[in-house]
């Protein structure tokens, strides 16, 4: 099936690959905007326009020079966007997998139990309850839920906890005597799984001026895996979430619960 545009014939599988190249160009897109590799990414496209360019006006010793970069393009964009297609695979994979998974959970599961729903809702007021309290008393803290999401090779360090889920716990974490308040929570599978966790520092420059290392840290790790983070300022005890890259802070505890209730209830 085919038709034309002026004296140029177009069939469908043409408009499928403009669309599919266009999805692609959009994702690596997202995933480099806001850094430095952006800006790599823009240079080595004009380098290869200039030597389009140079071969076309016959400029052979310009263009031998430029072909040796261009031979090797392939290669340099490798090793200098290595963080960054290593993200764009995940993201591919993670998306794969969970529409693939949501789409069976549609119709063999029934959602949880009222057991499980009551568990989880009070495990929900324990996380809230802490956040709360860190923010009244301008108390720095990093809680990742990571769900079902893999983090090995992305987030390092930490103490192995496997612990039961309470605002206890959470507050003894990270009061700042305790050896374990410097770094990240990881919540997964229903339990408090790891402290004090490095997690990868985002470099997107098109964040807020204002944003220190916690919340570069917060927003890092949802750059790099399927997770959102909440994090609560040290200096001003604002609570904001980080998720796909982006970052928004609460305007009240409302919008937090709401936030909560999303993420780890129906997240």
């Amino acid at each position: 099936m085919s038709f034309d545009i002026g004296f140029l014939p177009v069939s469908i599988w043409d408009v499928l690959d403009i669309l599919i190249v266009g999805f692609l160009f959009y994702q690596i897109y997202r995933l480099l905007k806001g850094s430095i590799a952006f800006n790599i990414f823009v240079g080595v496209i004009i380098l290869y326009v200039v030597w389009m360019i140079v071969d076309a006006l016959k400029m052979d010793m310009l263009k031998m020079l430029l072909g040796q970069f261009v031979s090797v393009g392939v290669l340099i964009l490798i090793i200098i966007f290595q963080p960054e297609v290593r993200r764009f695979l995940l993201f591919l994979g993670n998306t794969t997998l969970r529409r693939r998974f949501n789409f069976f959970e549609k119709f063999f599961t029934k959602g949880y139990s009222e057991a499980e729903q009551t568990k989880r809702n009070n495990q929900m007021r324990q996380i809230n309850g802490a956040l709360q309290r860190f923010s009244k008393t301008k108390t720095g803290a990093l809680i990742v839920f990571a769900k079902d999401s893999n983090l090995e090779g992305i987030v390092s360090g930490g103490v192995s906890l496997e612990a039961n889920i309470s605002q206890s716990l959470l507050e003894s974490i990270f009061n700042k005597e305790s050896p374990l308040h410097d770094g990240a929570v990881i919540i997964s599978k229903e339990k408090i799984q790891r402290a004090s966790c490095v997690l990868p520092v985002s470099e997107n420059t098109e964040l807020p001026k204002w944003i220190g290392l916690r919340h570069r840290a917060g927003v890092g790790i949802t750059e790099k895996a399927q997770v959102s983070c909440f994090i609560v300022s040290e200096e001003t005890g604002n609570i904001s979430l980080a998720k796909e890259g982006n970052l928004q802070t609460a305007k009240d505890f409302s919008e937090v619960e709401a936030w909560m209730k999303k993420e780890y209830i129906t997240g």
